[in-house]
């Protein structure tokens, strides 16, 4: 069944406007009486179409659950910048895993070095693939991709969740040695083709964020999240 967010749904009664109701009414060709579900703030919305037009499509919620395909743990990514469009393939696979936020970081090693205002104009895009993976995935809602921040505001936030990792390829806690008991906010932090900075991973561990080791493997920067979401799905009863 086709799926579409709004919002805040607060009636029985949703009105779907813009480039949304186009889509359904040209491009699925959906007609009134067809069913369609609404996704607003983790919840899910069984809809009938009641009426539709060029500009608008007026819905009755027929009934309203919780999303099943929504983790029981927030999964915050902090991944640094890497090269060409691999952000957003990490931005993908991320939200199909199940993250609910993912922050690009610039780290020292970081290849690619855009500025802050350059990234800011591709946020509309790589929200749009966020928005995209959430709907194929089943998601309640759509995770946000946050503007580009550096490795020490990355640290003041991460210091903030329950249980907070930084992926090292130089060592560290194996993944399994780390307790999540409890832990229902989770960030974990991804390096970029250059890998991280003794530096950094230093001030991260000061800062109580655990060095965790993925094993003699070097994974690729856009492999690495993905196994790393994977794993916390598993662990948490997630997947």
């Amino acid at each position: 069944m086709p799926r579409f967010f709004t919002q805040k749904v607060t009636s029985d009664i949703i009105r779907i406007t813009g480039e949304d109701a186009n889509h359904i009414g040209r491009s699925l060709r959906m007609r009134i009486g067809d069913p369609l579900t609404i996704c607003s703030e983790g919840k899910d919305h069984h809809c009938v179409i009641t009426n539709i037009t060029a500009d608008e499509v007026t819905l009755n919620v027929l009934s309203s659950e919780l999303c099943a395909a929504e983790p029981t743990v927030n999964i915050t990514l902090y991944q640094a910048v890497p090269k060409a469009d691999k952000l957003g393939i990490i931005i993908q696979k991320a939200v199909e895993l199940g993250a609910i936020r993912i922050v690009p970081v610039l780290t020292k090693r970081c290849v690619a070095r855009p500025a802050k205002k350059d990234f800011d104009k591709k946020l509309q895009r790589l929200q749009k693939i966020a928005e995209s993976a959430a709907k194929q995935s089943g998601r309640g809602i759509i995770p946000q991709v946050s503007s580009l921040i550096d490795f020490d505001e990355a640290v003041a936030e991460m210091k903030c969740f329950d249980t907070a990792m930084l992926f090292y390829e130089e060592g560290g806690s194996r993944f399994g040695e780390i307790s999540l008991e409890n832990s229902k906010n989770i960030a974990v932090f991804i390096g970029s083709e250059g890998g991280l900075d003794p530096n950094e991973a230093e001030k991260a561990k000061n800062a109580g964020i655990y060095n965790v080791w993925l094993g003699k493997r070097i994974l690729r920067c856009e492999t690495a999240p993905i196994a790393v979401i994977s794993v916390l799905m598993q662990l948490t009863g997630n997947m």
